[in-house]
C-alpha cells in the first residue's frame, strides 16, 4: 500500500498533474471538433469500378462450332442421367489435374467422379485395375500415373 501511494506521489512531482484533475470536465466542454468538409463525386469513380476485379466469371459465351480453337468444350445440355455429376471448375474447365509428389510419383487427380466408372474406363485402357486413391472428404480420386488426357476425353465423351 505504501509503495502504492508513493508511486502516485511520485508521477504528481514527475508530471505536475493530479491524476484526474479536471481532464475529465475539459474534455466535456469542448464541442466536436471540426473536420475539414469532403465533397462525394460519382463521376471520378468509373476510374475506380475498372481497377476492382470481377465479383463473378462470366458464362462462356457460344461459339458456332465445338470444339473451339483451343480444345474447350461445352458440358452437354441436358446433363447425363448418371447417379453422380462431375461439375466443371470455376473456370469451366474439366477437373482432371496431373499432380507430381515426392520429385518423380506421377498423378492424376480427378475430383467429383465415381471410383467404379473411372476403375472401369481405365482397366479397359490399362489392361489392369490401375492403384486409386479415394478421399471421401474433398470427393477427389487420385490415380497413380498420368491418365489426364484420356479422362478428360472420356467425361467429354460422357457429356460433363
Amino acid at each position: 500500500m505504501a509503495a502504492a501511494v508513493f508511486r502516485a506521489s511520485l508521477r504528481v512531482w514527475r508530471t505536475g498533474v493530479q491524476p484526474a484533475c479536471g481532464l475529465r470536465r475539459l474534455s466535456q466542454t469542448q464541442g466536436p471538433p471540426d473536420y475539414p468538409s469532403f465533397m462525394e463525386s460519382v463521376n471520378e469513380y468509373q476510374f475506380v469500378e475498372r481497377l476492382l476485379p470481377a465479383t463473378s466469371i462470366p458464362k462462356p459465351p457460344k461459339h458456332e462450332h465445338y470444339p473451339t480453337p483451343s480444345g474447350w468444350q461445352r458440358p452437354r445440355d441436358p446433363p447425363p442421367s448418371l447417379p453422380y455429376f462431375v461439375r466443371r471448375s470455376r473456370m469451366h474447365n474439366i477437373p482432371v489435374y496431373t499432380d507430381i509428389t515426392h520429385g518423380n510419383r506421377q498423378m492424376t487427380v480427378i475430383r467429383k467422379a465415381l471410383q467404379k466408372d473411372v476403375e472401369d474406363f481405365l482397366s479397359s485402357l490399362l489392361g489392369k485395375t490401375p492403384i486409386i486413391q479415394v478421399n471421401e472428404v474433398t470427393c477427389t480420386l487420385r490415380i497413380k500415373g498420368y491418365f489426364d488426357q484420356q479422362l478428360k476425353a472420356w467425361l467429354l465423351e460422357k457429356g460433363f
